[in-house]
Parts: structure tokens; sequence; C-alpha cells
């Protein structure tokens, strides 16, 4: 399963515009090829890989705490922690696998789906349920909270050097193709045209 060829095509560019580093002026690896670099995070993967065993125990340690408060909260707090609960429990399920797919497979879009959804949507969020004292927060609650907190700064962190190192080798993969192809076929100069093709050219503004 991957995204849709739309939203891939916003994520790419969206990546461009924010990840490129516009103080590089051309190509880095001048005794091989950009495509032999891995530029995939290994803390990043497993940071990944130890939140995908911590988020069962979260997500059952939150709704623990949320049957046995619920009673005493307020409607207004009832509503918005059971919203929040499934909210982000979605939004984690799509954010694990959109990291994975993104990191190990160095895909651009995937990636940045994943940064963006940390940094926007569930960072947010679980700093709402630490903070919030009209939620009652529970030890347990702001144990697990703290800790999600900590891995999603440092998966917001660790995504953005990652997506700038890999926009950078797409760039210079792009740069290197368009030197390869300007080398096999040089584009013609005007002075290098024939006689005959000048004669034509300077009939014509004769003529105009």
């Amino acid at each position: 399963m991957s995204l849709p060829q739309p939203l891939r095509r916003r994520l790419s560019s969206f990546s461009r515009t924010v990840f490129t580093d516009s103080h590089r002026t051309g190509p880095q690896y001048p005794g091989g090829r950009a495509d032999n670099e891995i530029v995939s995070s290994l803390p990043l993967q497993m940071s990944l890989y130890f939140n995908v065993y911590f988020f069962p125990f979260w997500w059952l340690s939150t709704v623990v705490m949320l049957h046995l408060k619920y009673p005493v909260l307020s409607d207004y707090y009832k509503f918005i922690l059971v919203t929040i609960t499934i909210l982000s429990s979605l939004i984690e399920v799509i954010r694990l696998y959109l990291g994975y797919m993104g990191n190990l497979q160095e895909k651009v879009p995937e990636l940045a789906g994943f940064w963006l959804l940390s940094l926007l949507l569930q960072l947010p969020i679980i700093l709402f349920l630490l903070f919030n004292e009209g939620l009652k927060i529970q030890p347990l609650e702001r144990a697990v909270h703290i800790i999600f907190a900590l891995f999603l700064t440092f998966q917001v962190t660790a995504a953005f050097v990652t997506l700038k190192r890999m926009v950078n080798k797409l760039a210079t993969h792009f740069r290197l193709n368009e030197f390869d192809r300007l080398e096999e076929h040089p584009v013609p100069d005007f002075y290098s045209l024939g006689t005959e093709e000048r004669a034509v050219s300077m009939a014509g503004r004769g003529l105009s």
C-alpha cells in the first residue's frame, strides 16, 4: 500500500521546498555517484521500532485510566478525551507505517508525511494530554505521555535531518543525470550552425 499519487506529488513538492539545502551549488560526489550513499537513519529506525512496542502499552494505559476517571469528568472533557483517544490511535498507526516506509525505503513523500503527522498532529495532542490539568491526569497517564512526547520529539528532529539528506541526495542525483545528458547530447551553439541556416536567418531578418 502506498500514498495516492496526488498526495505524493504534494508531499514531494513540500519536501523540496522545505528541506533542500540552498547553499549547495553543485554535486558533492566528485569521485562517485550519489546512488551509493545510504541516507536512512538508524537512530530514527530504532526509535520507530521501540515506538511500535510502546504504543500498545500507551493505548492500554490511556483507555484504562479513561475508564476509571470517566464518571468524575465533565461532559465537555469526556467528549474531548474519547475523541482524542480514537484520533491519536488512528494517527499513530498511519504515522508509524509512513515512518517505516519512508526511512527504510528512502521514500521522501512517506517520510515527509510521517514528519508532518508527528509535528502538527500527534505531538500537540500528546502535549495537550500531558499539561491540561482539567483532564484530571493520573500518575500512570503522566508517565506514559512523557515517554510518548520524548519519542515524538526525537523522531521529529531525526526525521527532519534525514529528510534533508534524502532531498539533497535526490537533487544531486538529478543534477548528475542532467550533466550526463548534456555530455551525451550537447546543445548546439548558434555559432556552430551551418552557413545555410545563418543565411536563411539573415534573409528572414532582411524581409522583416
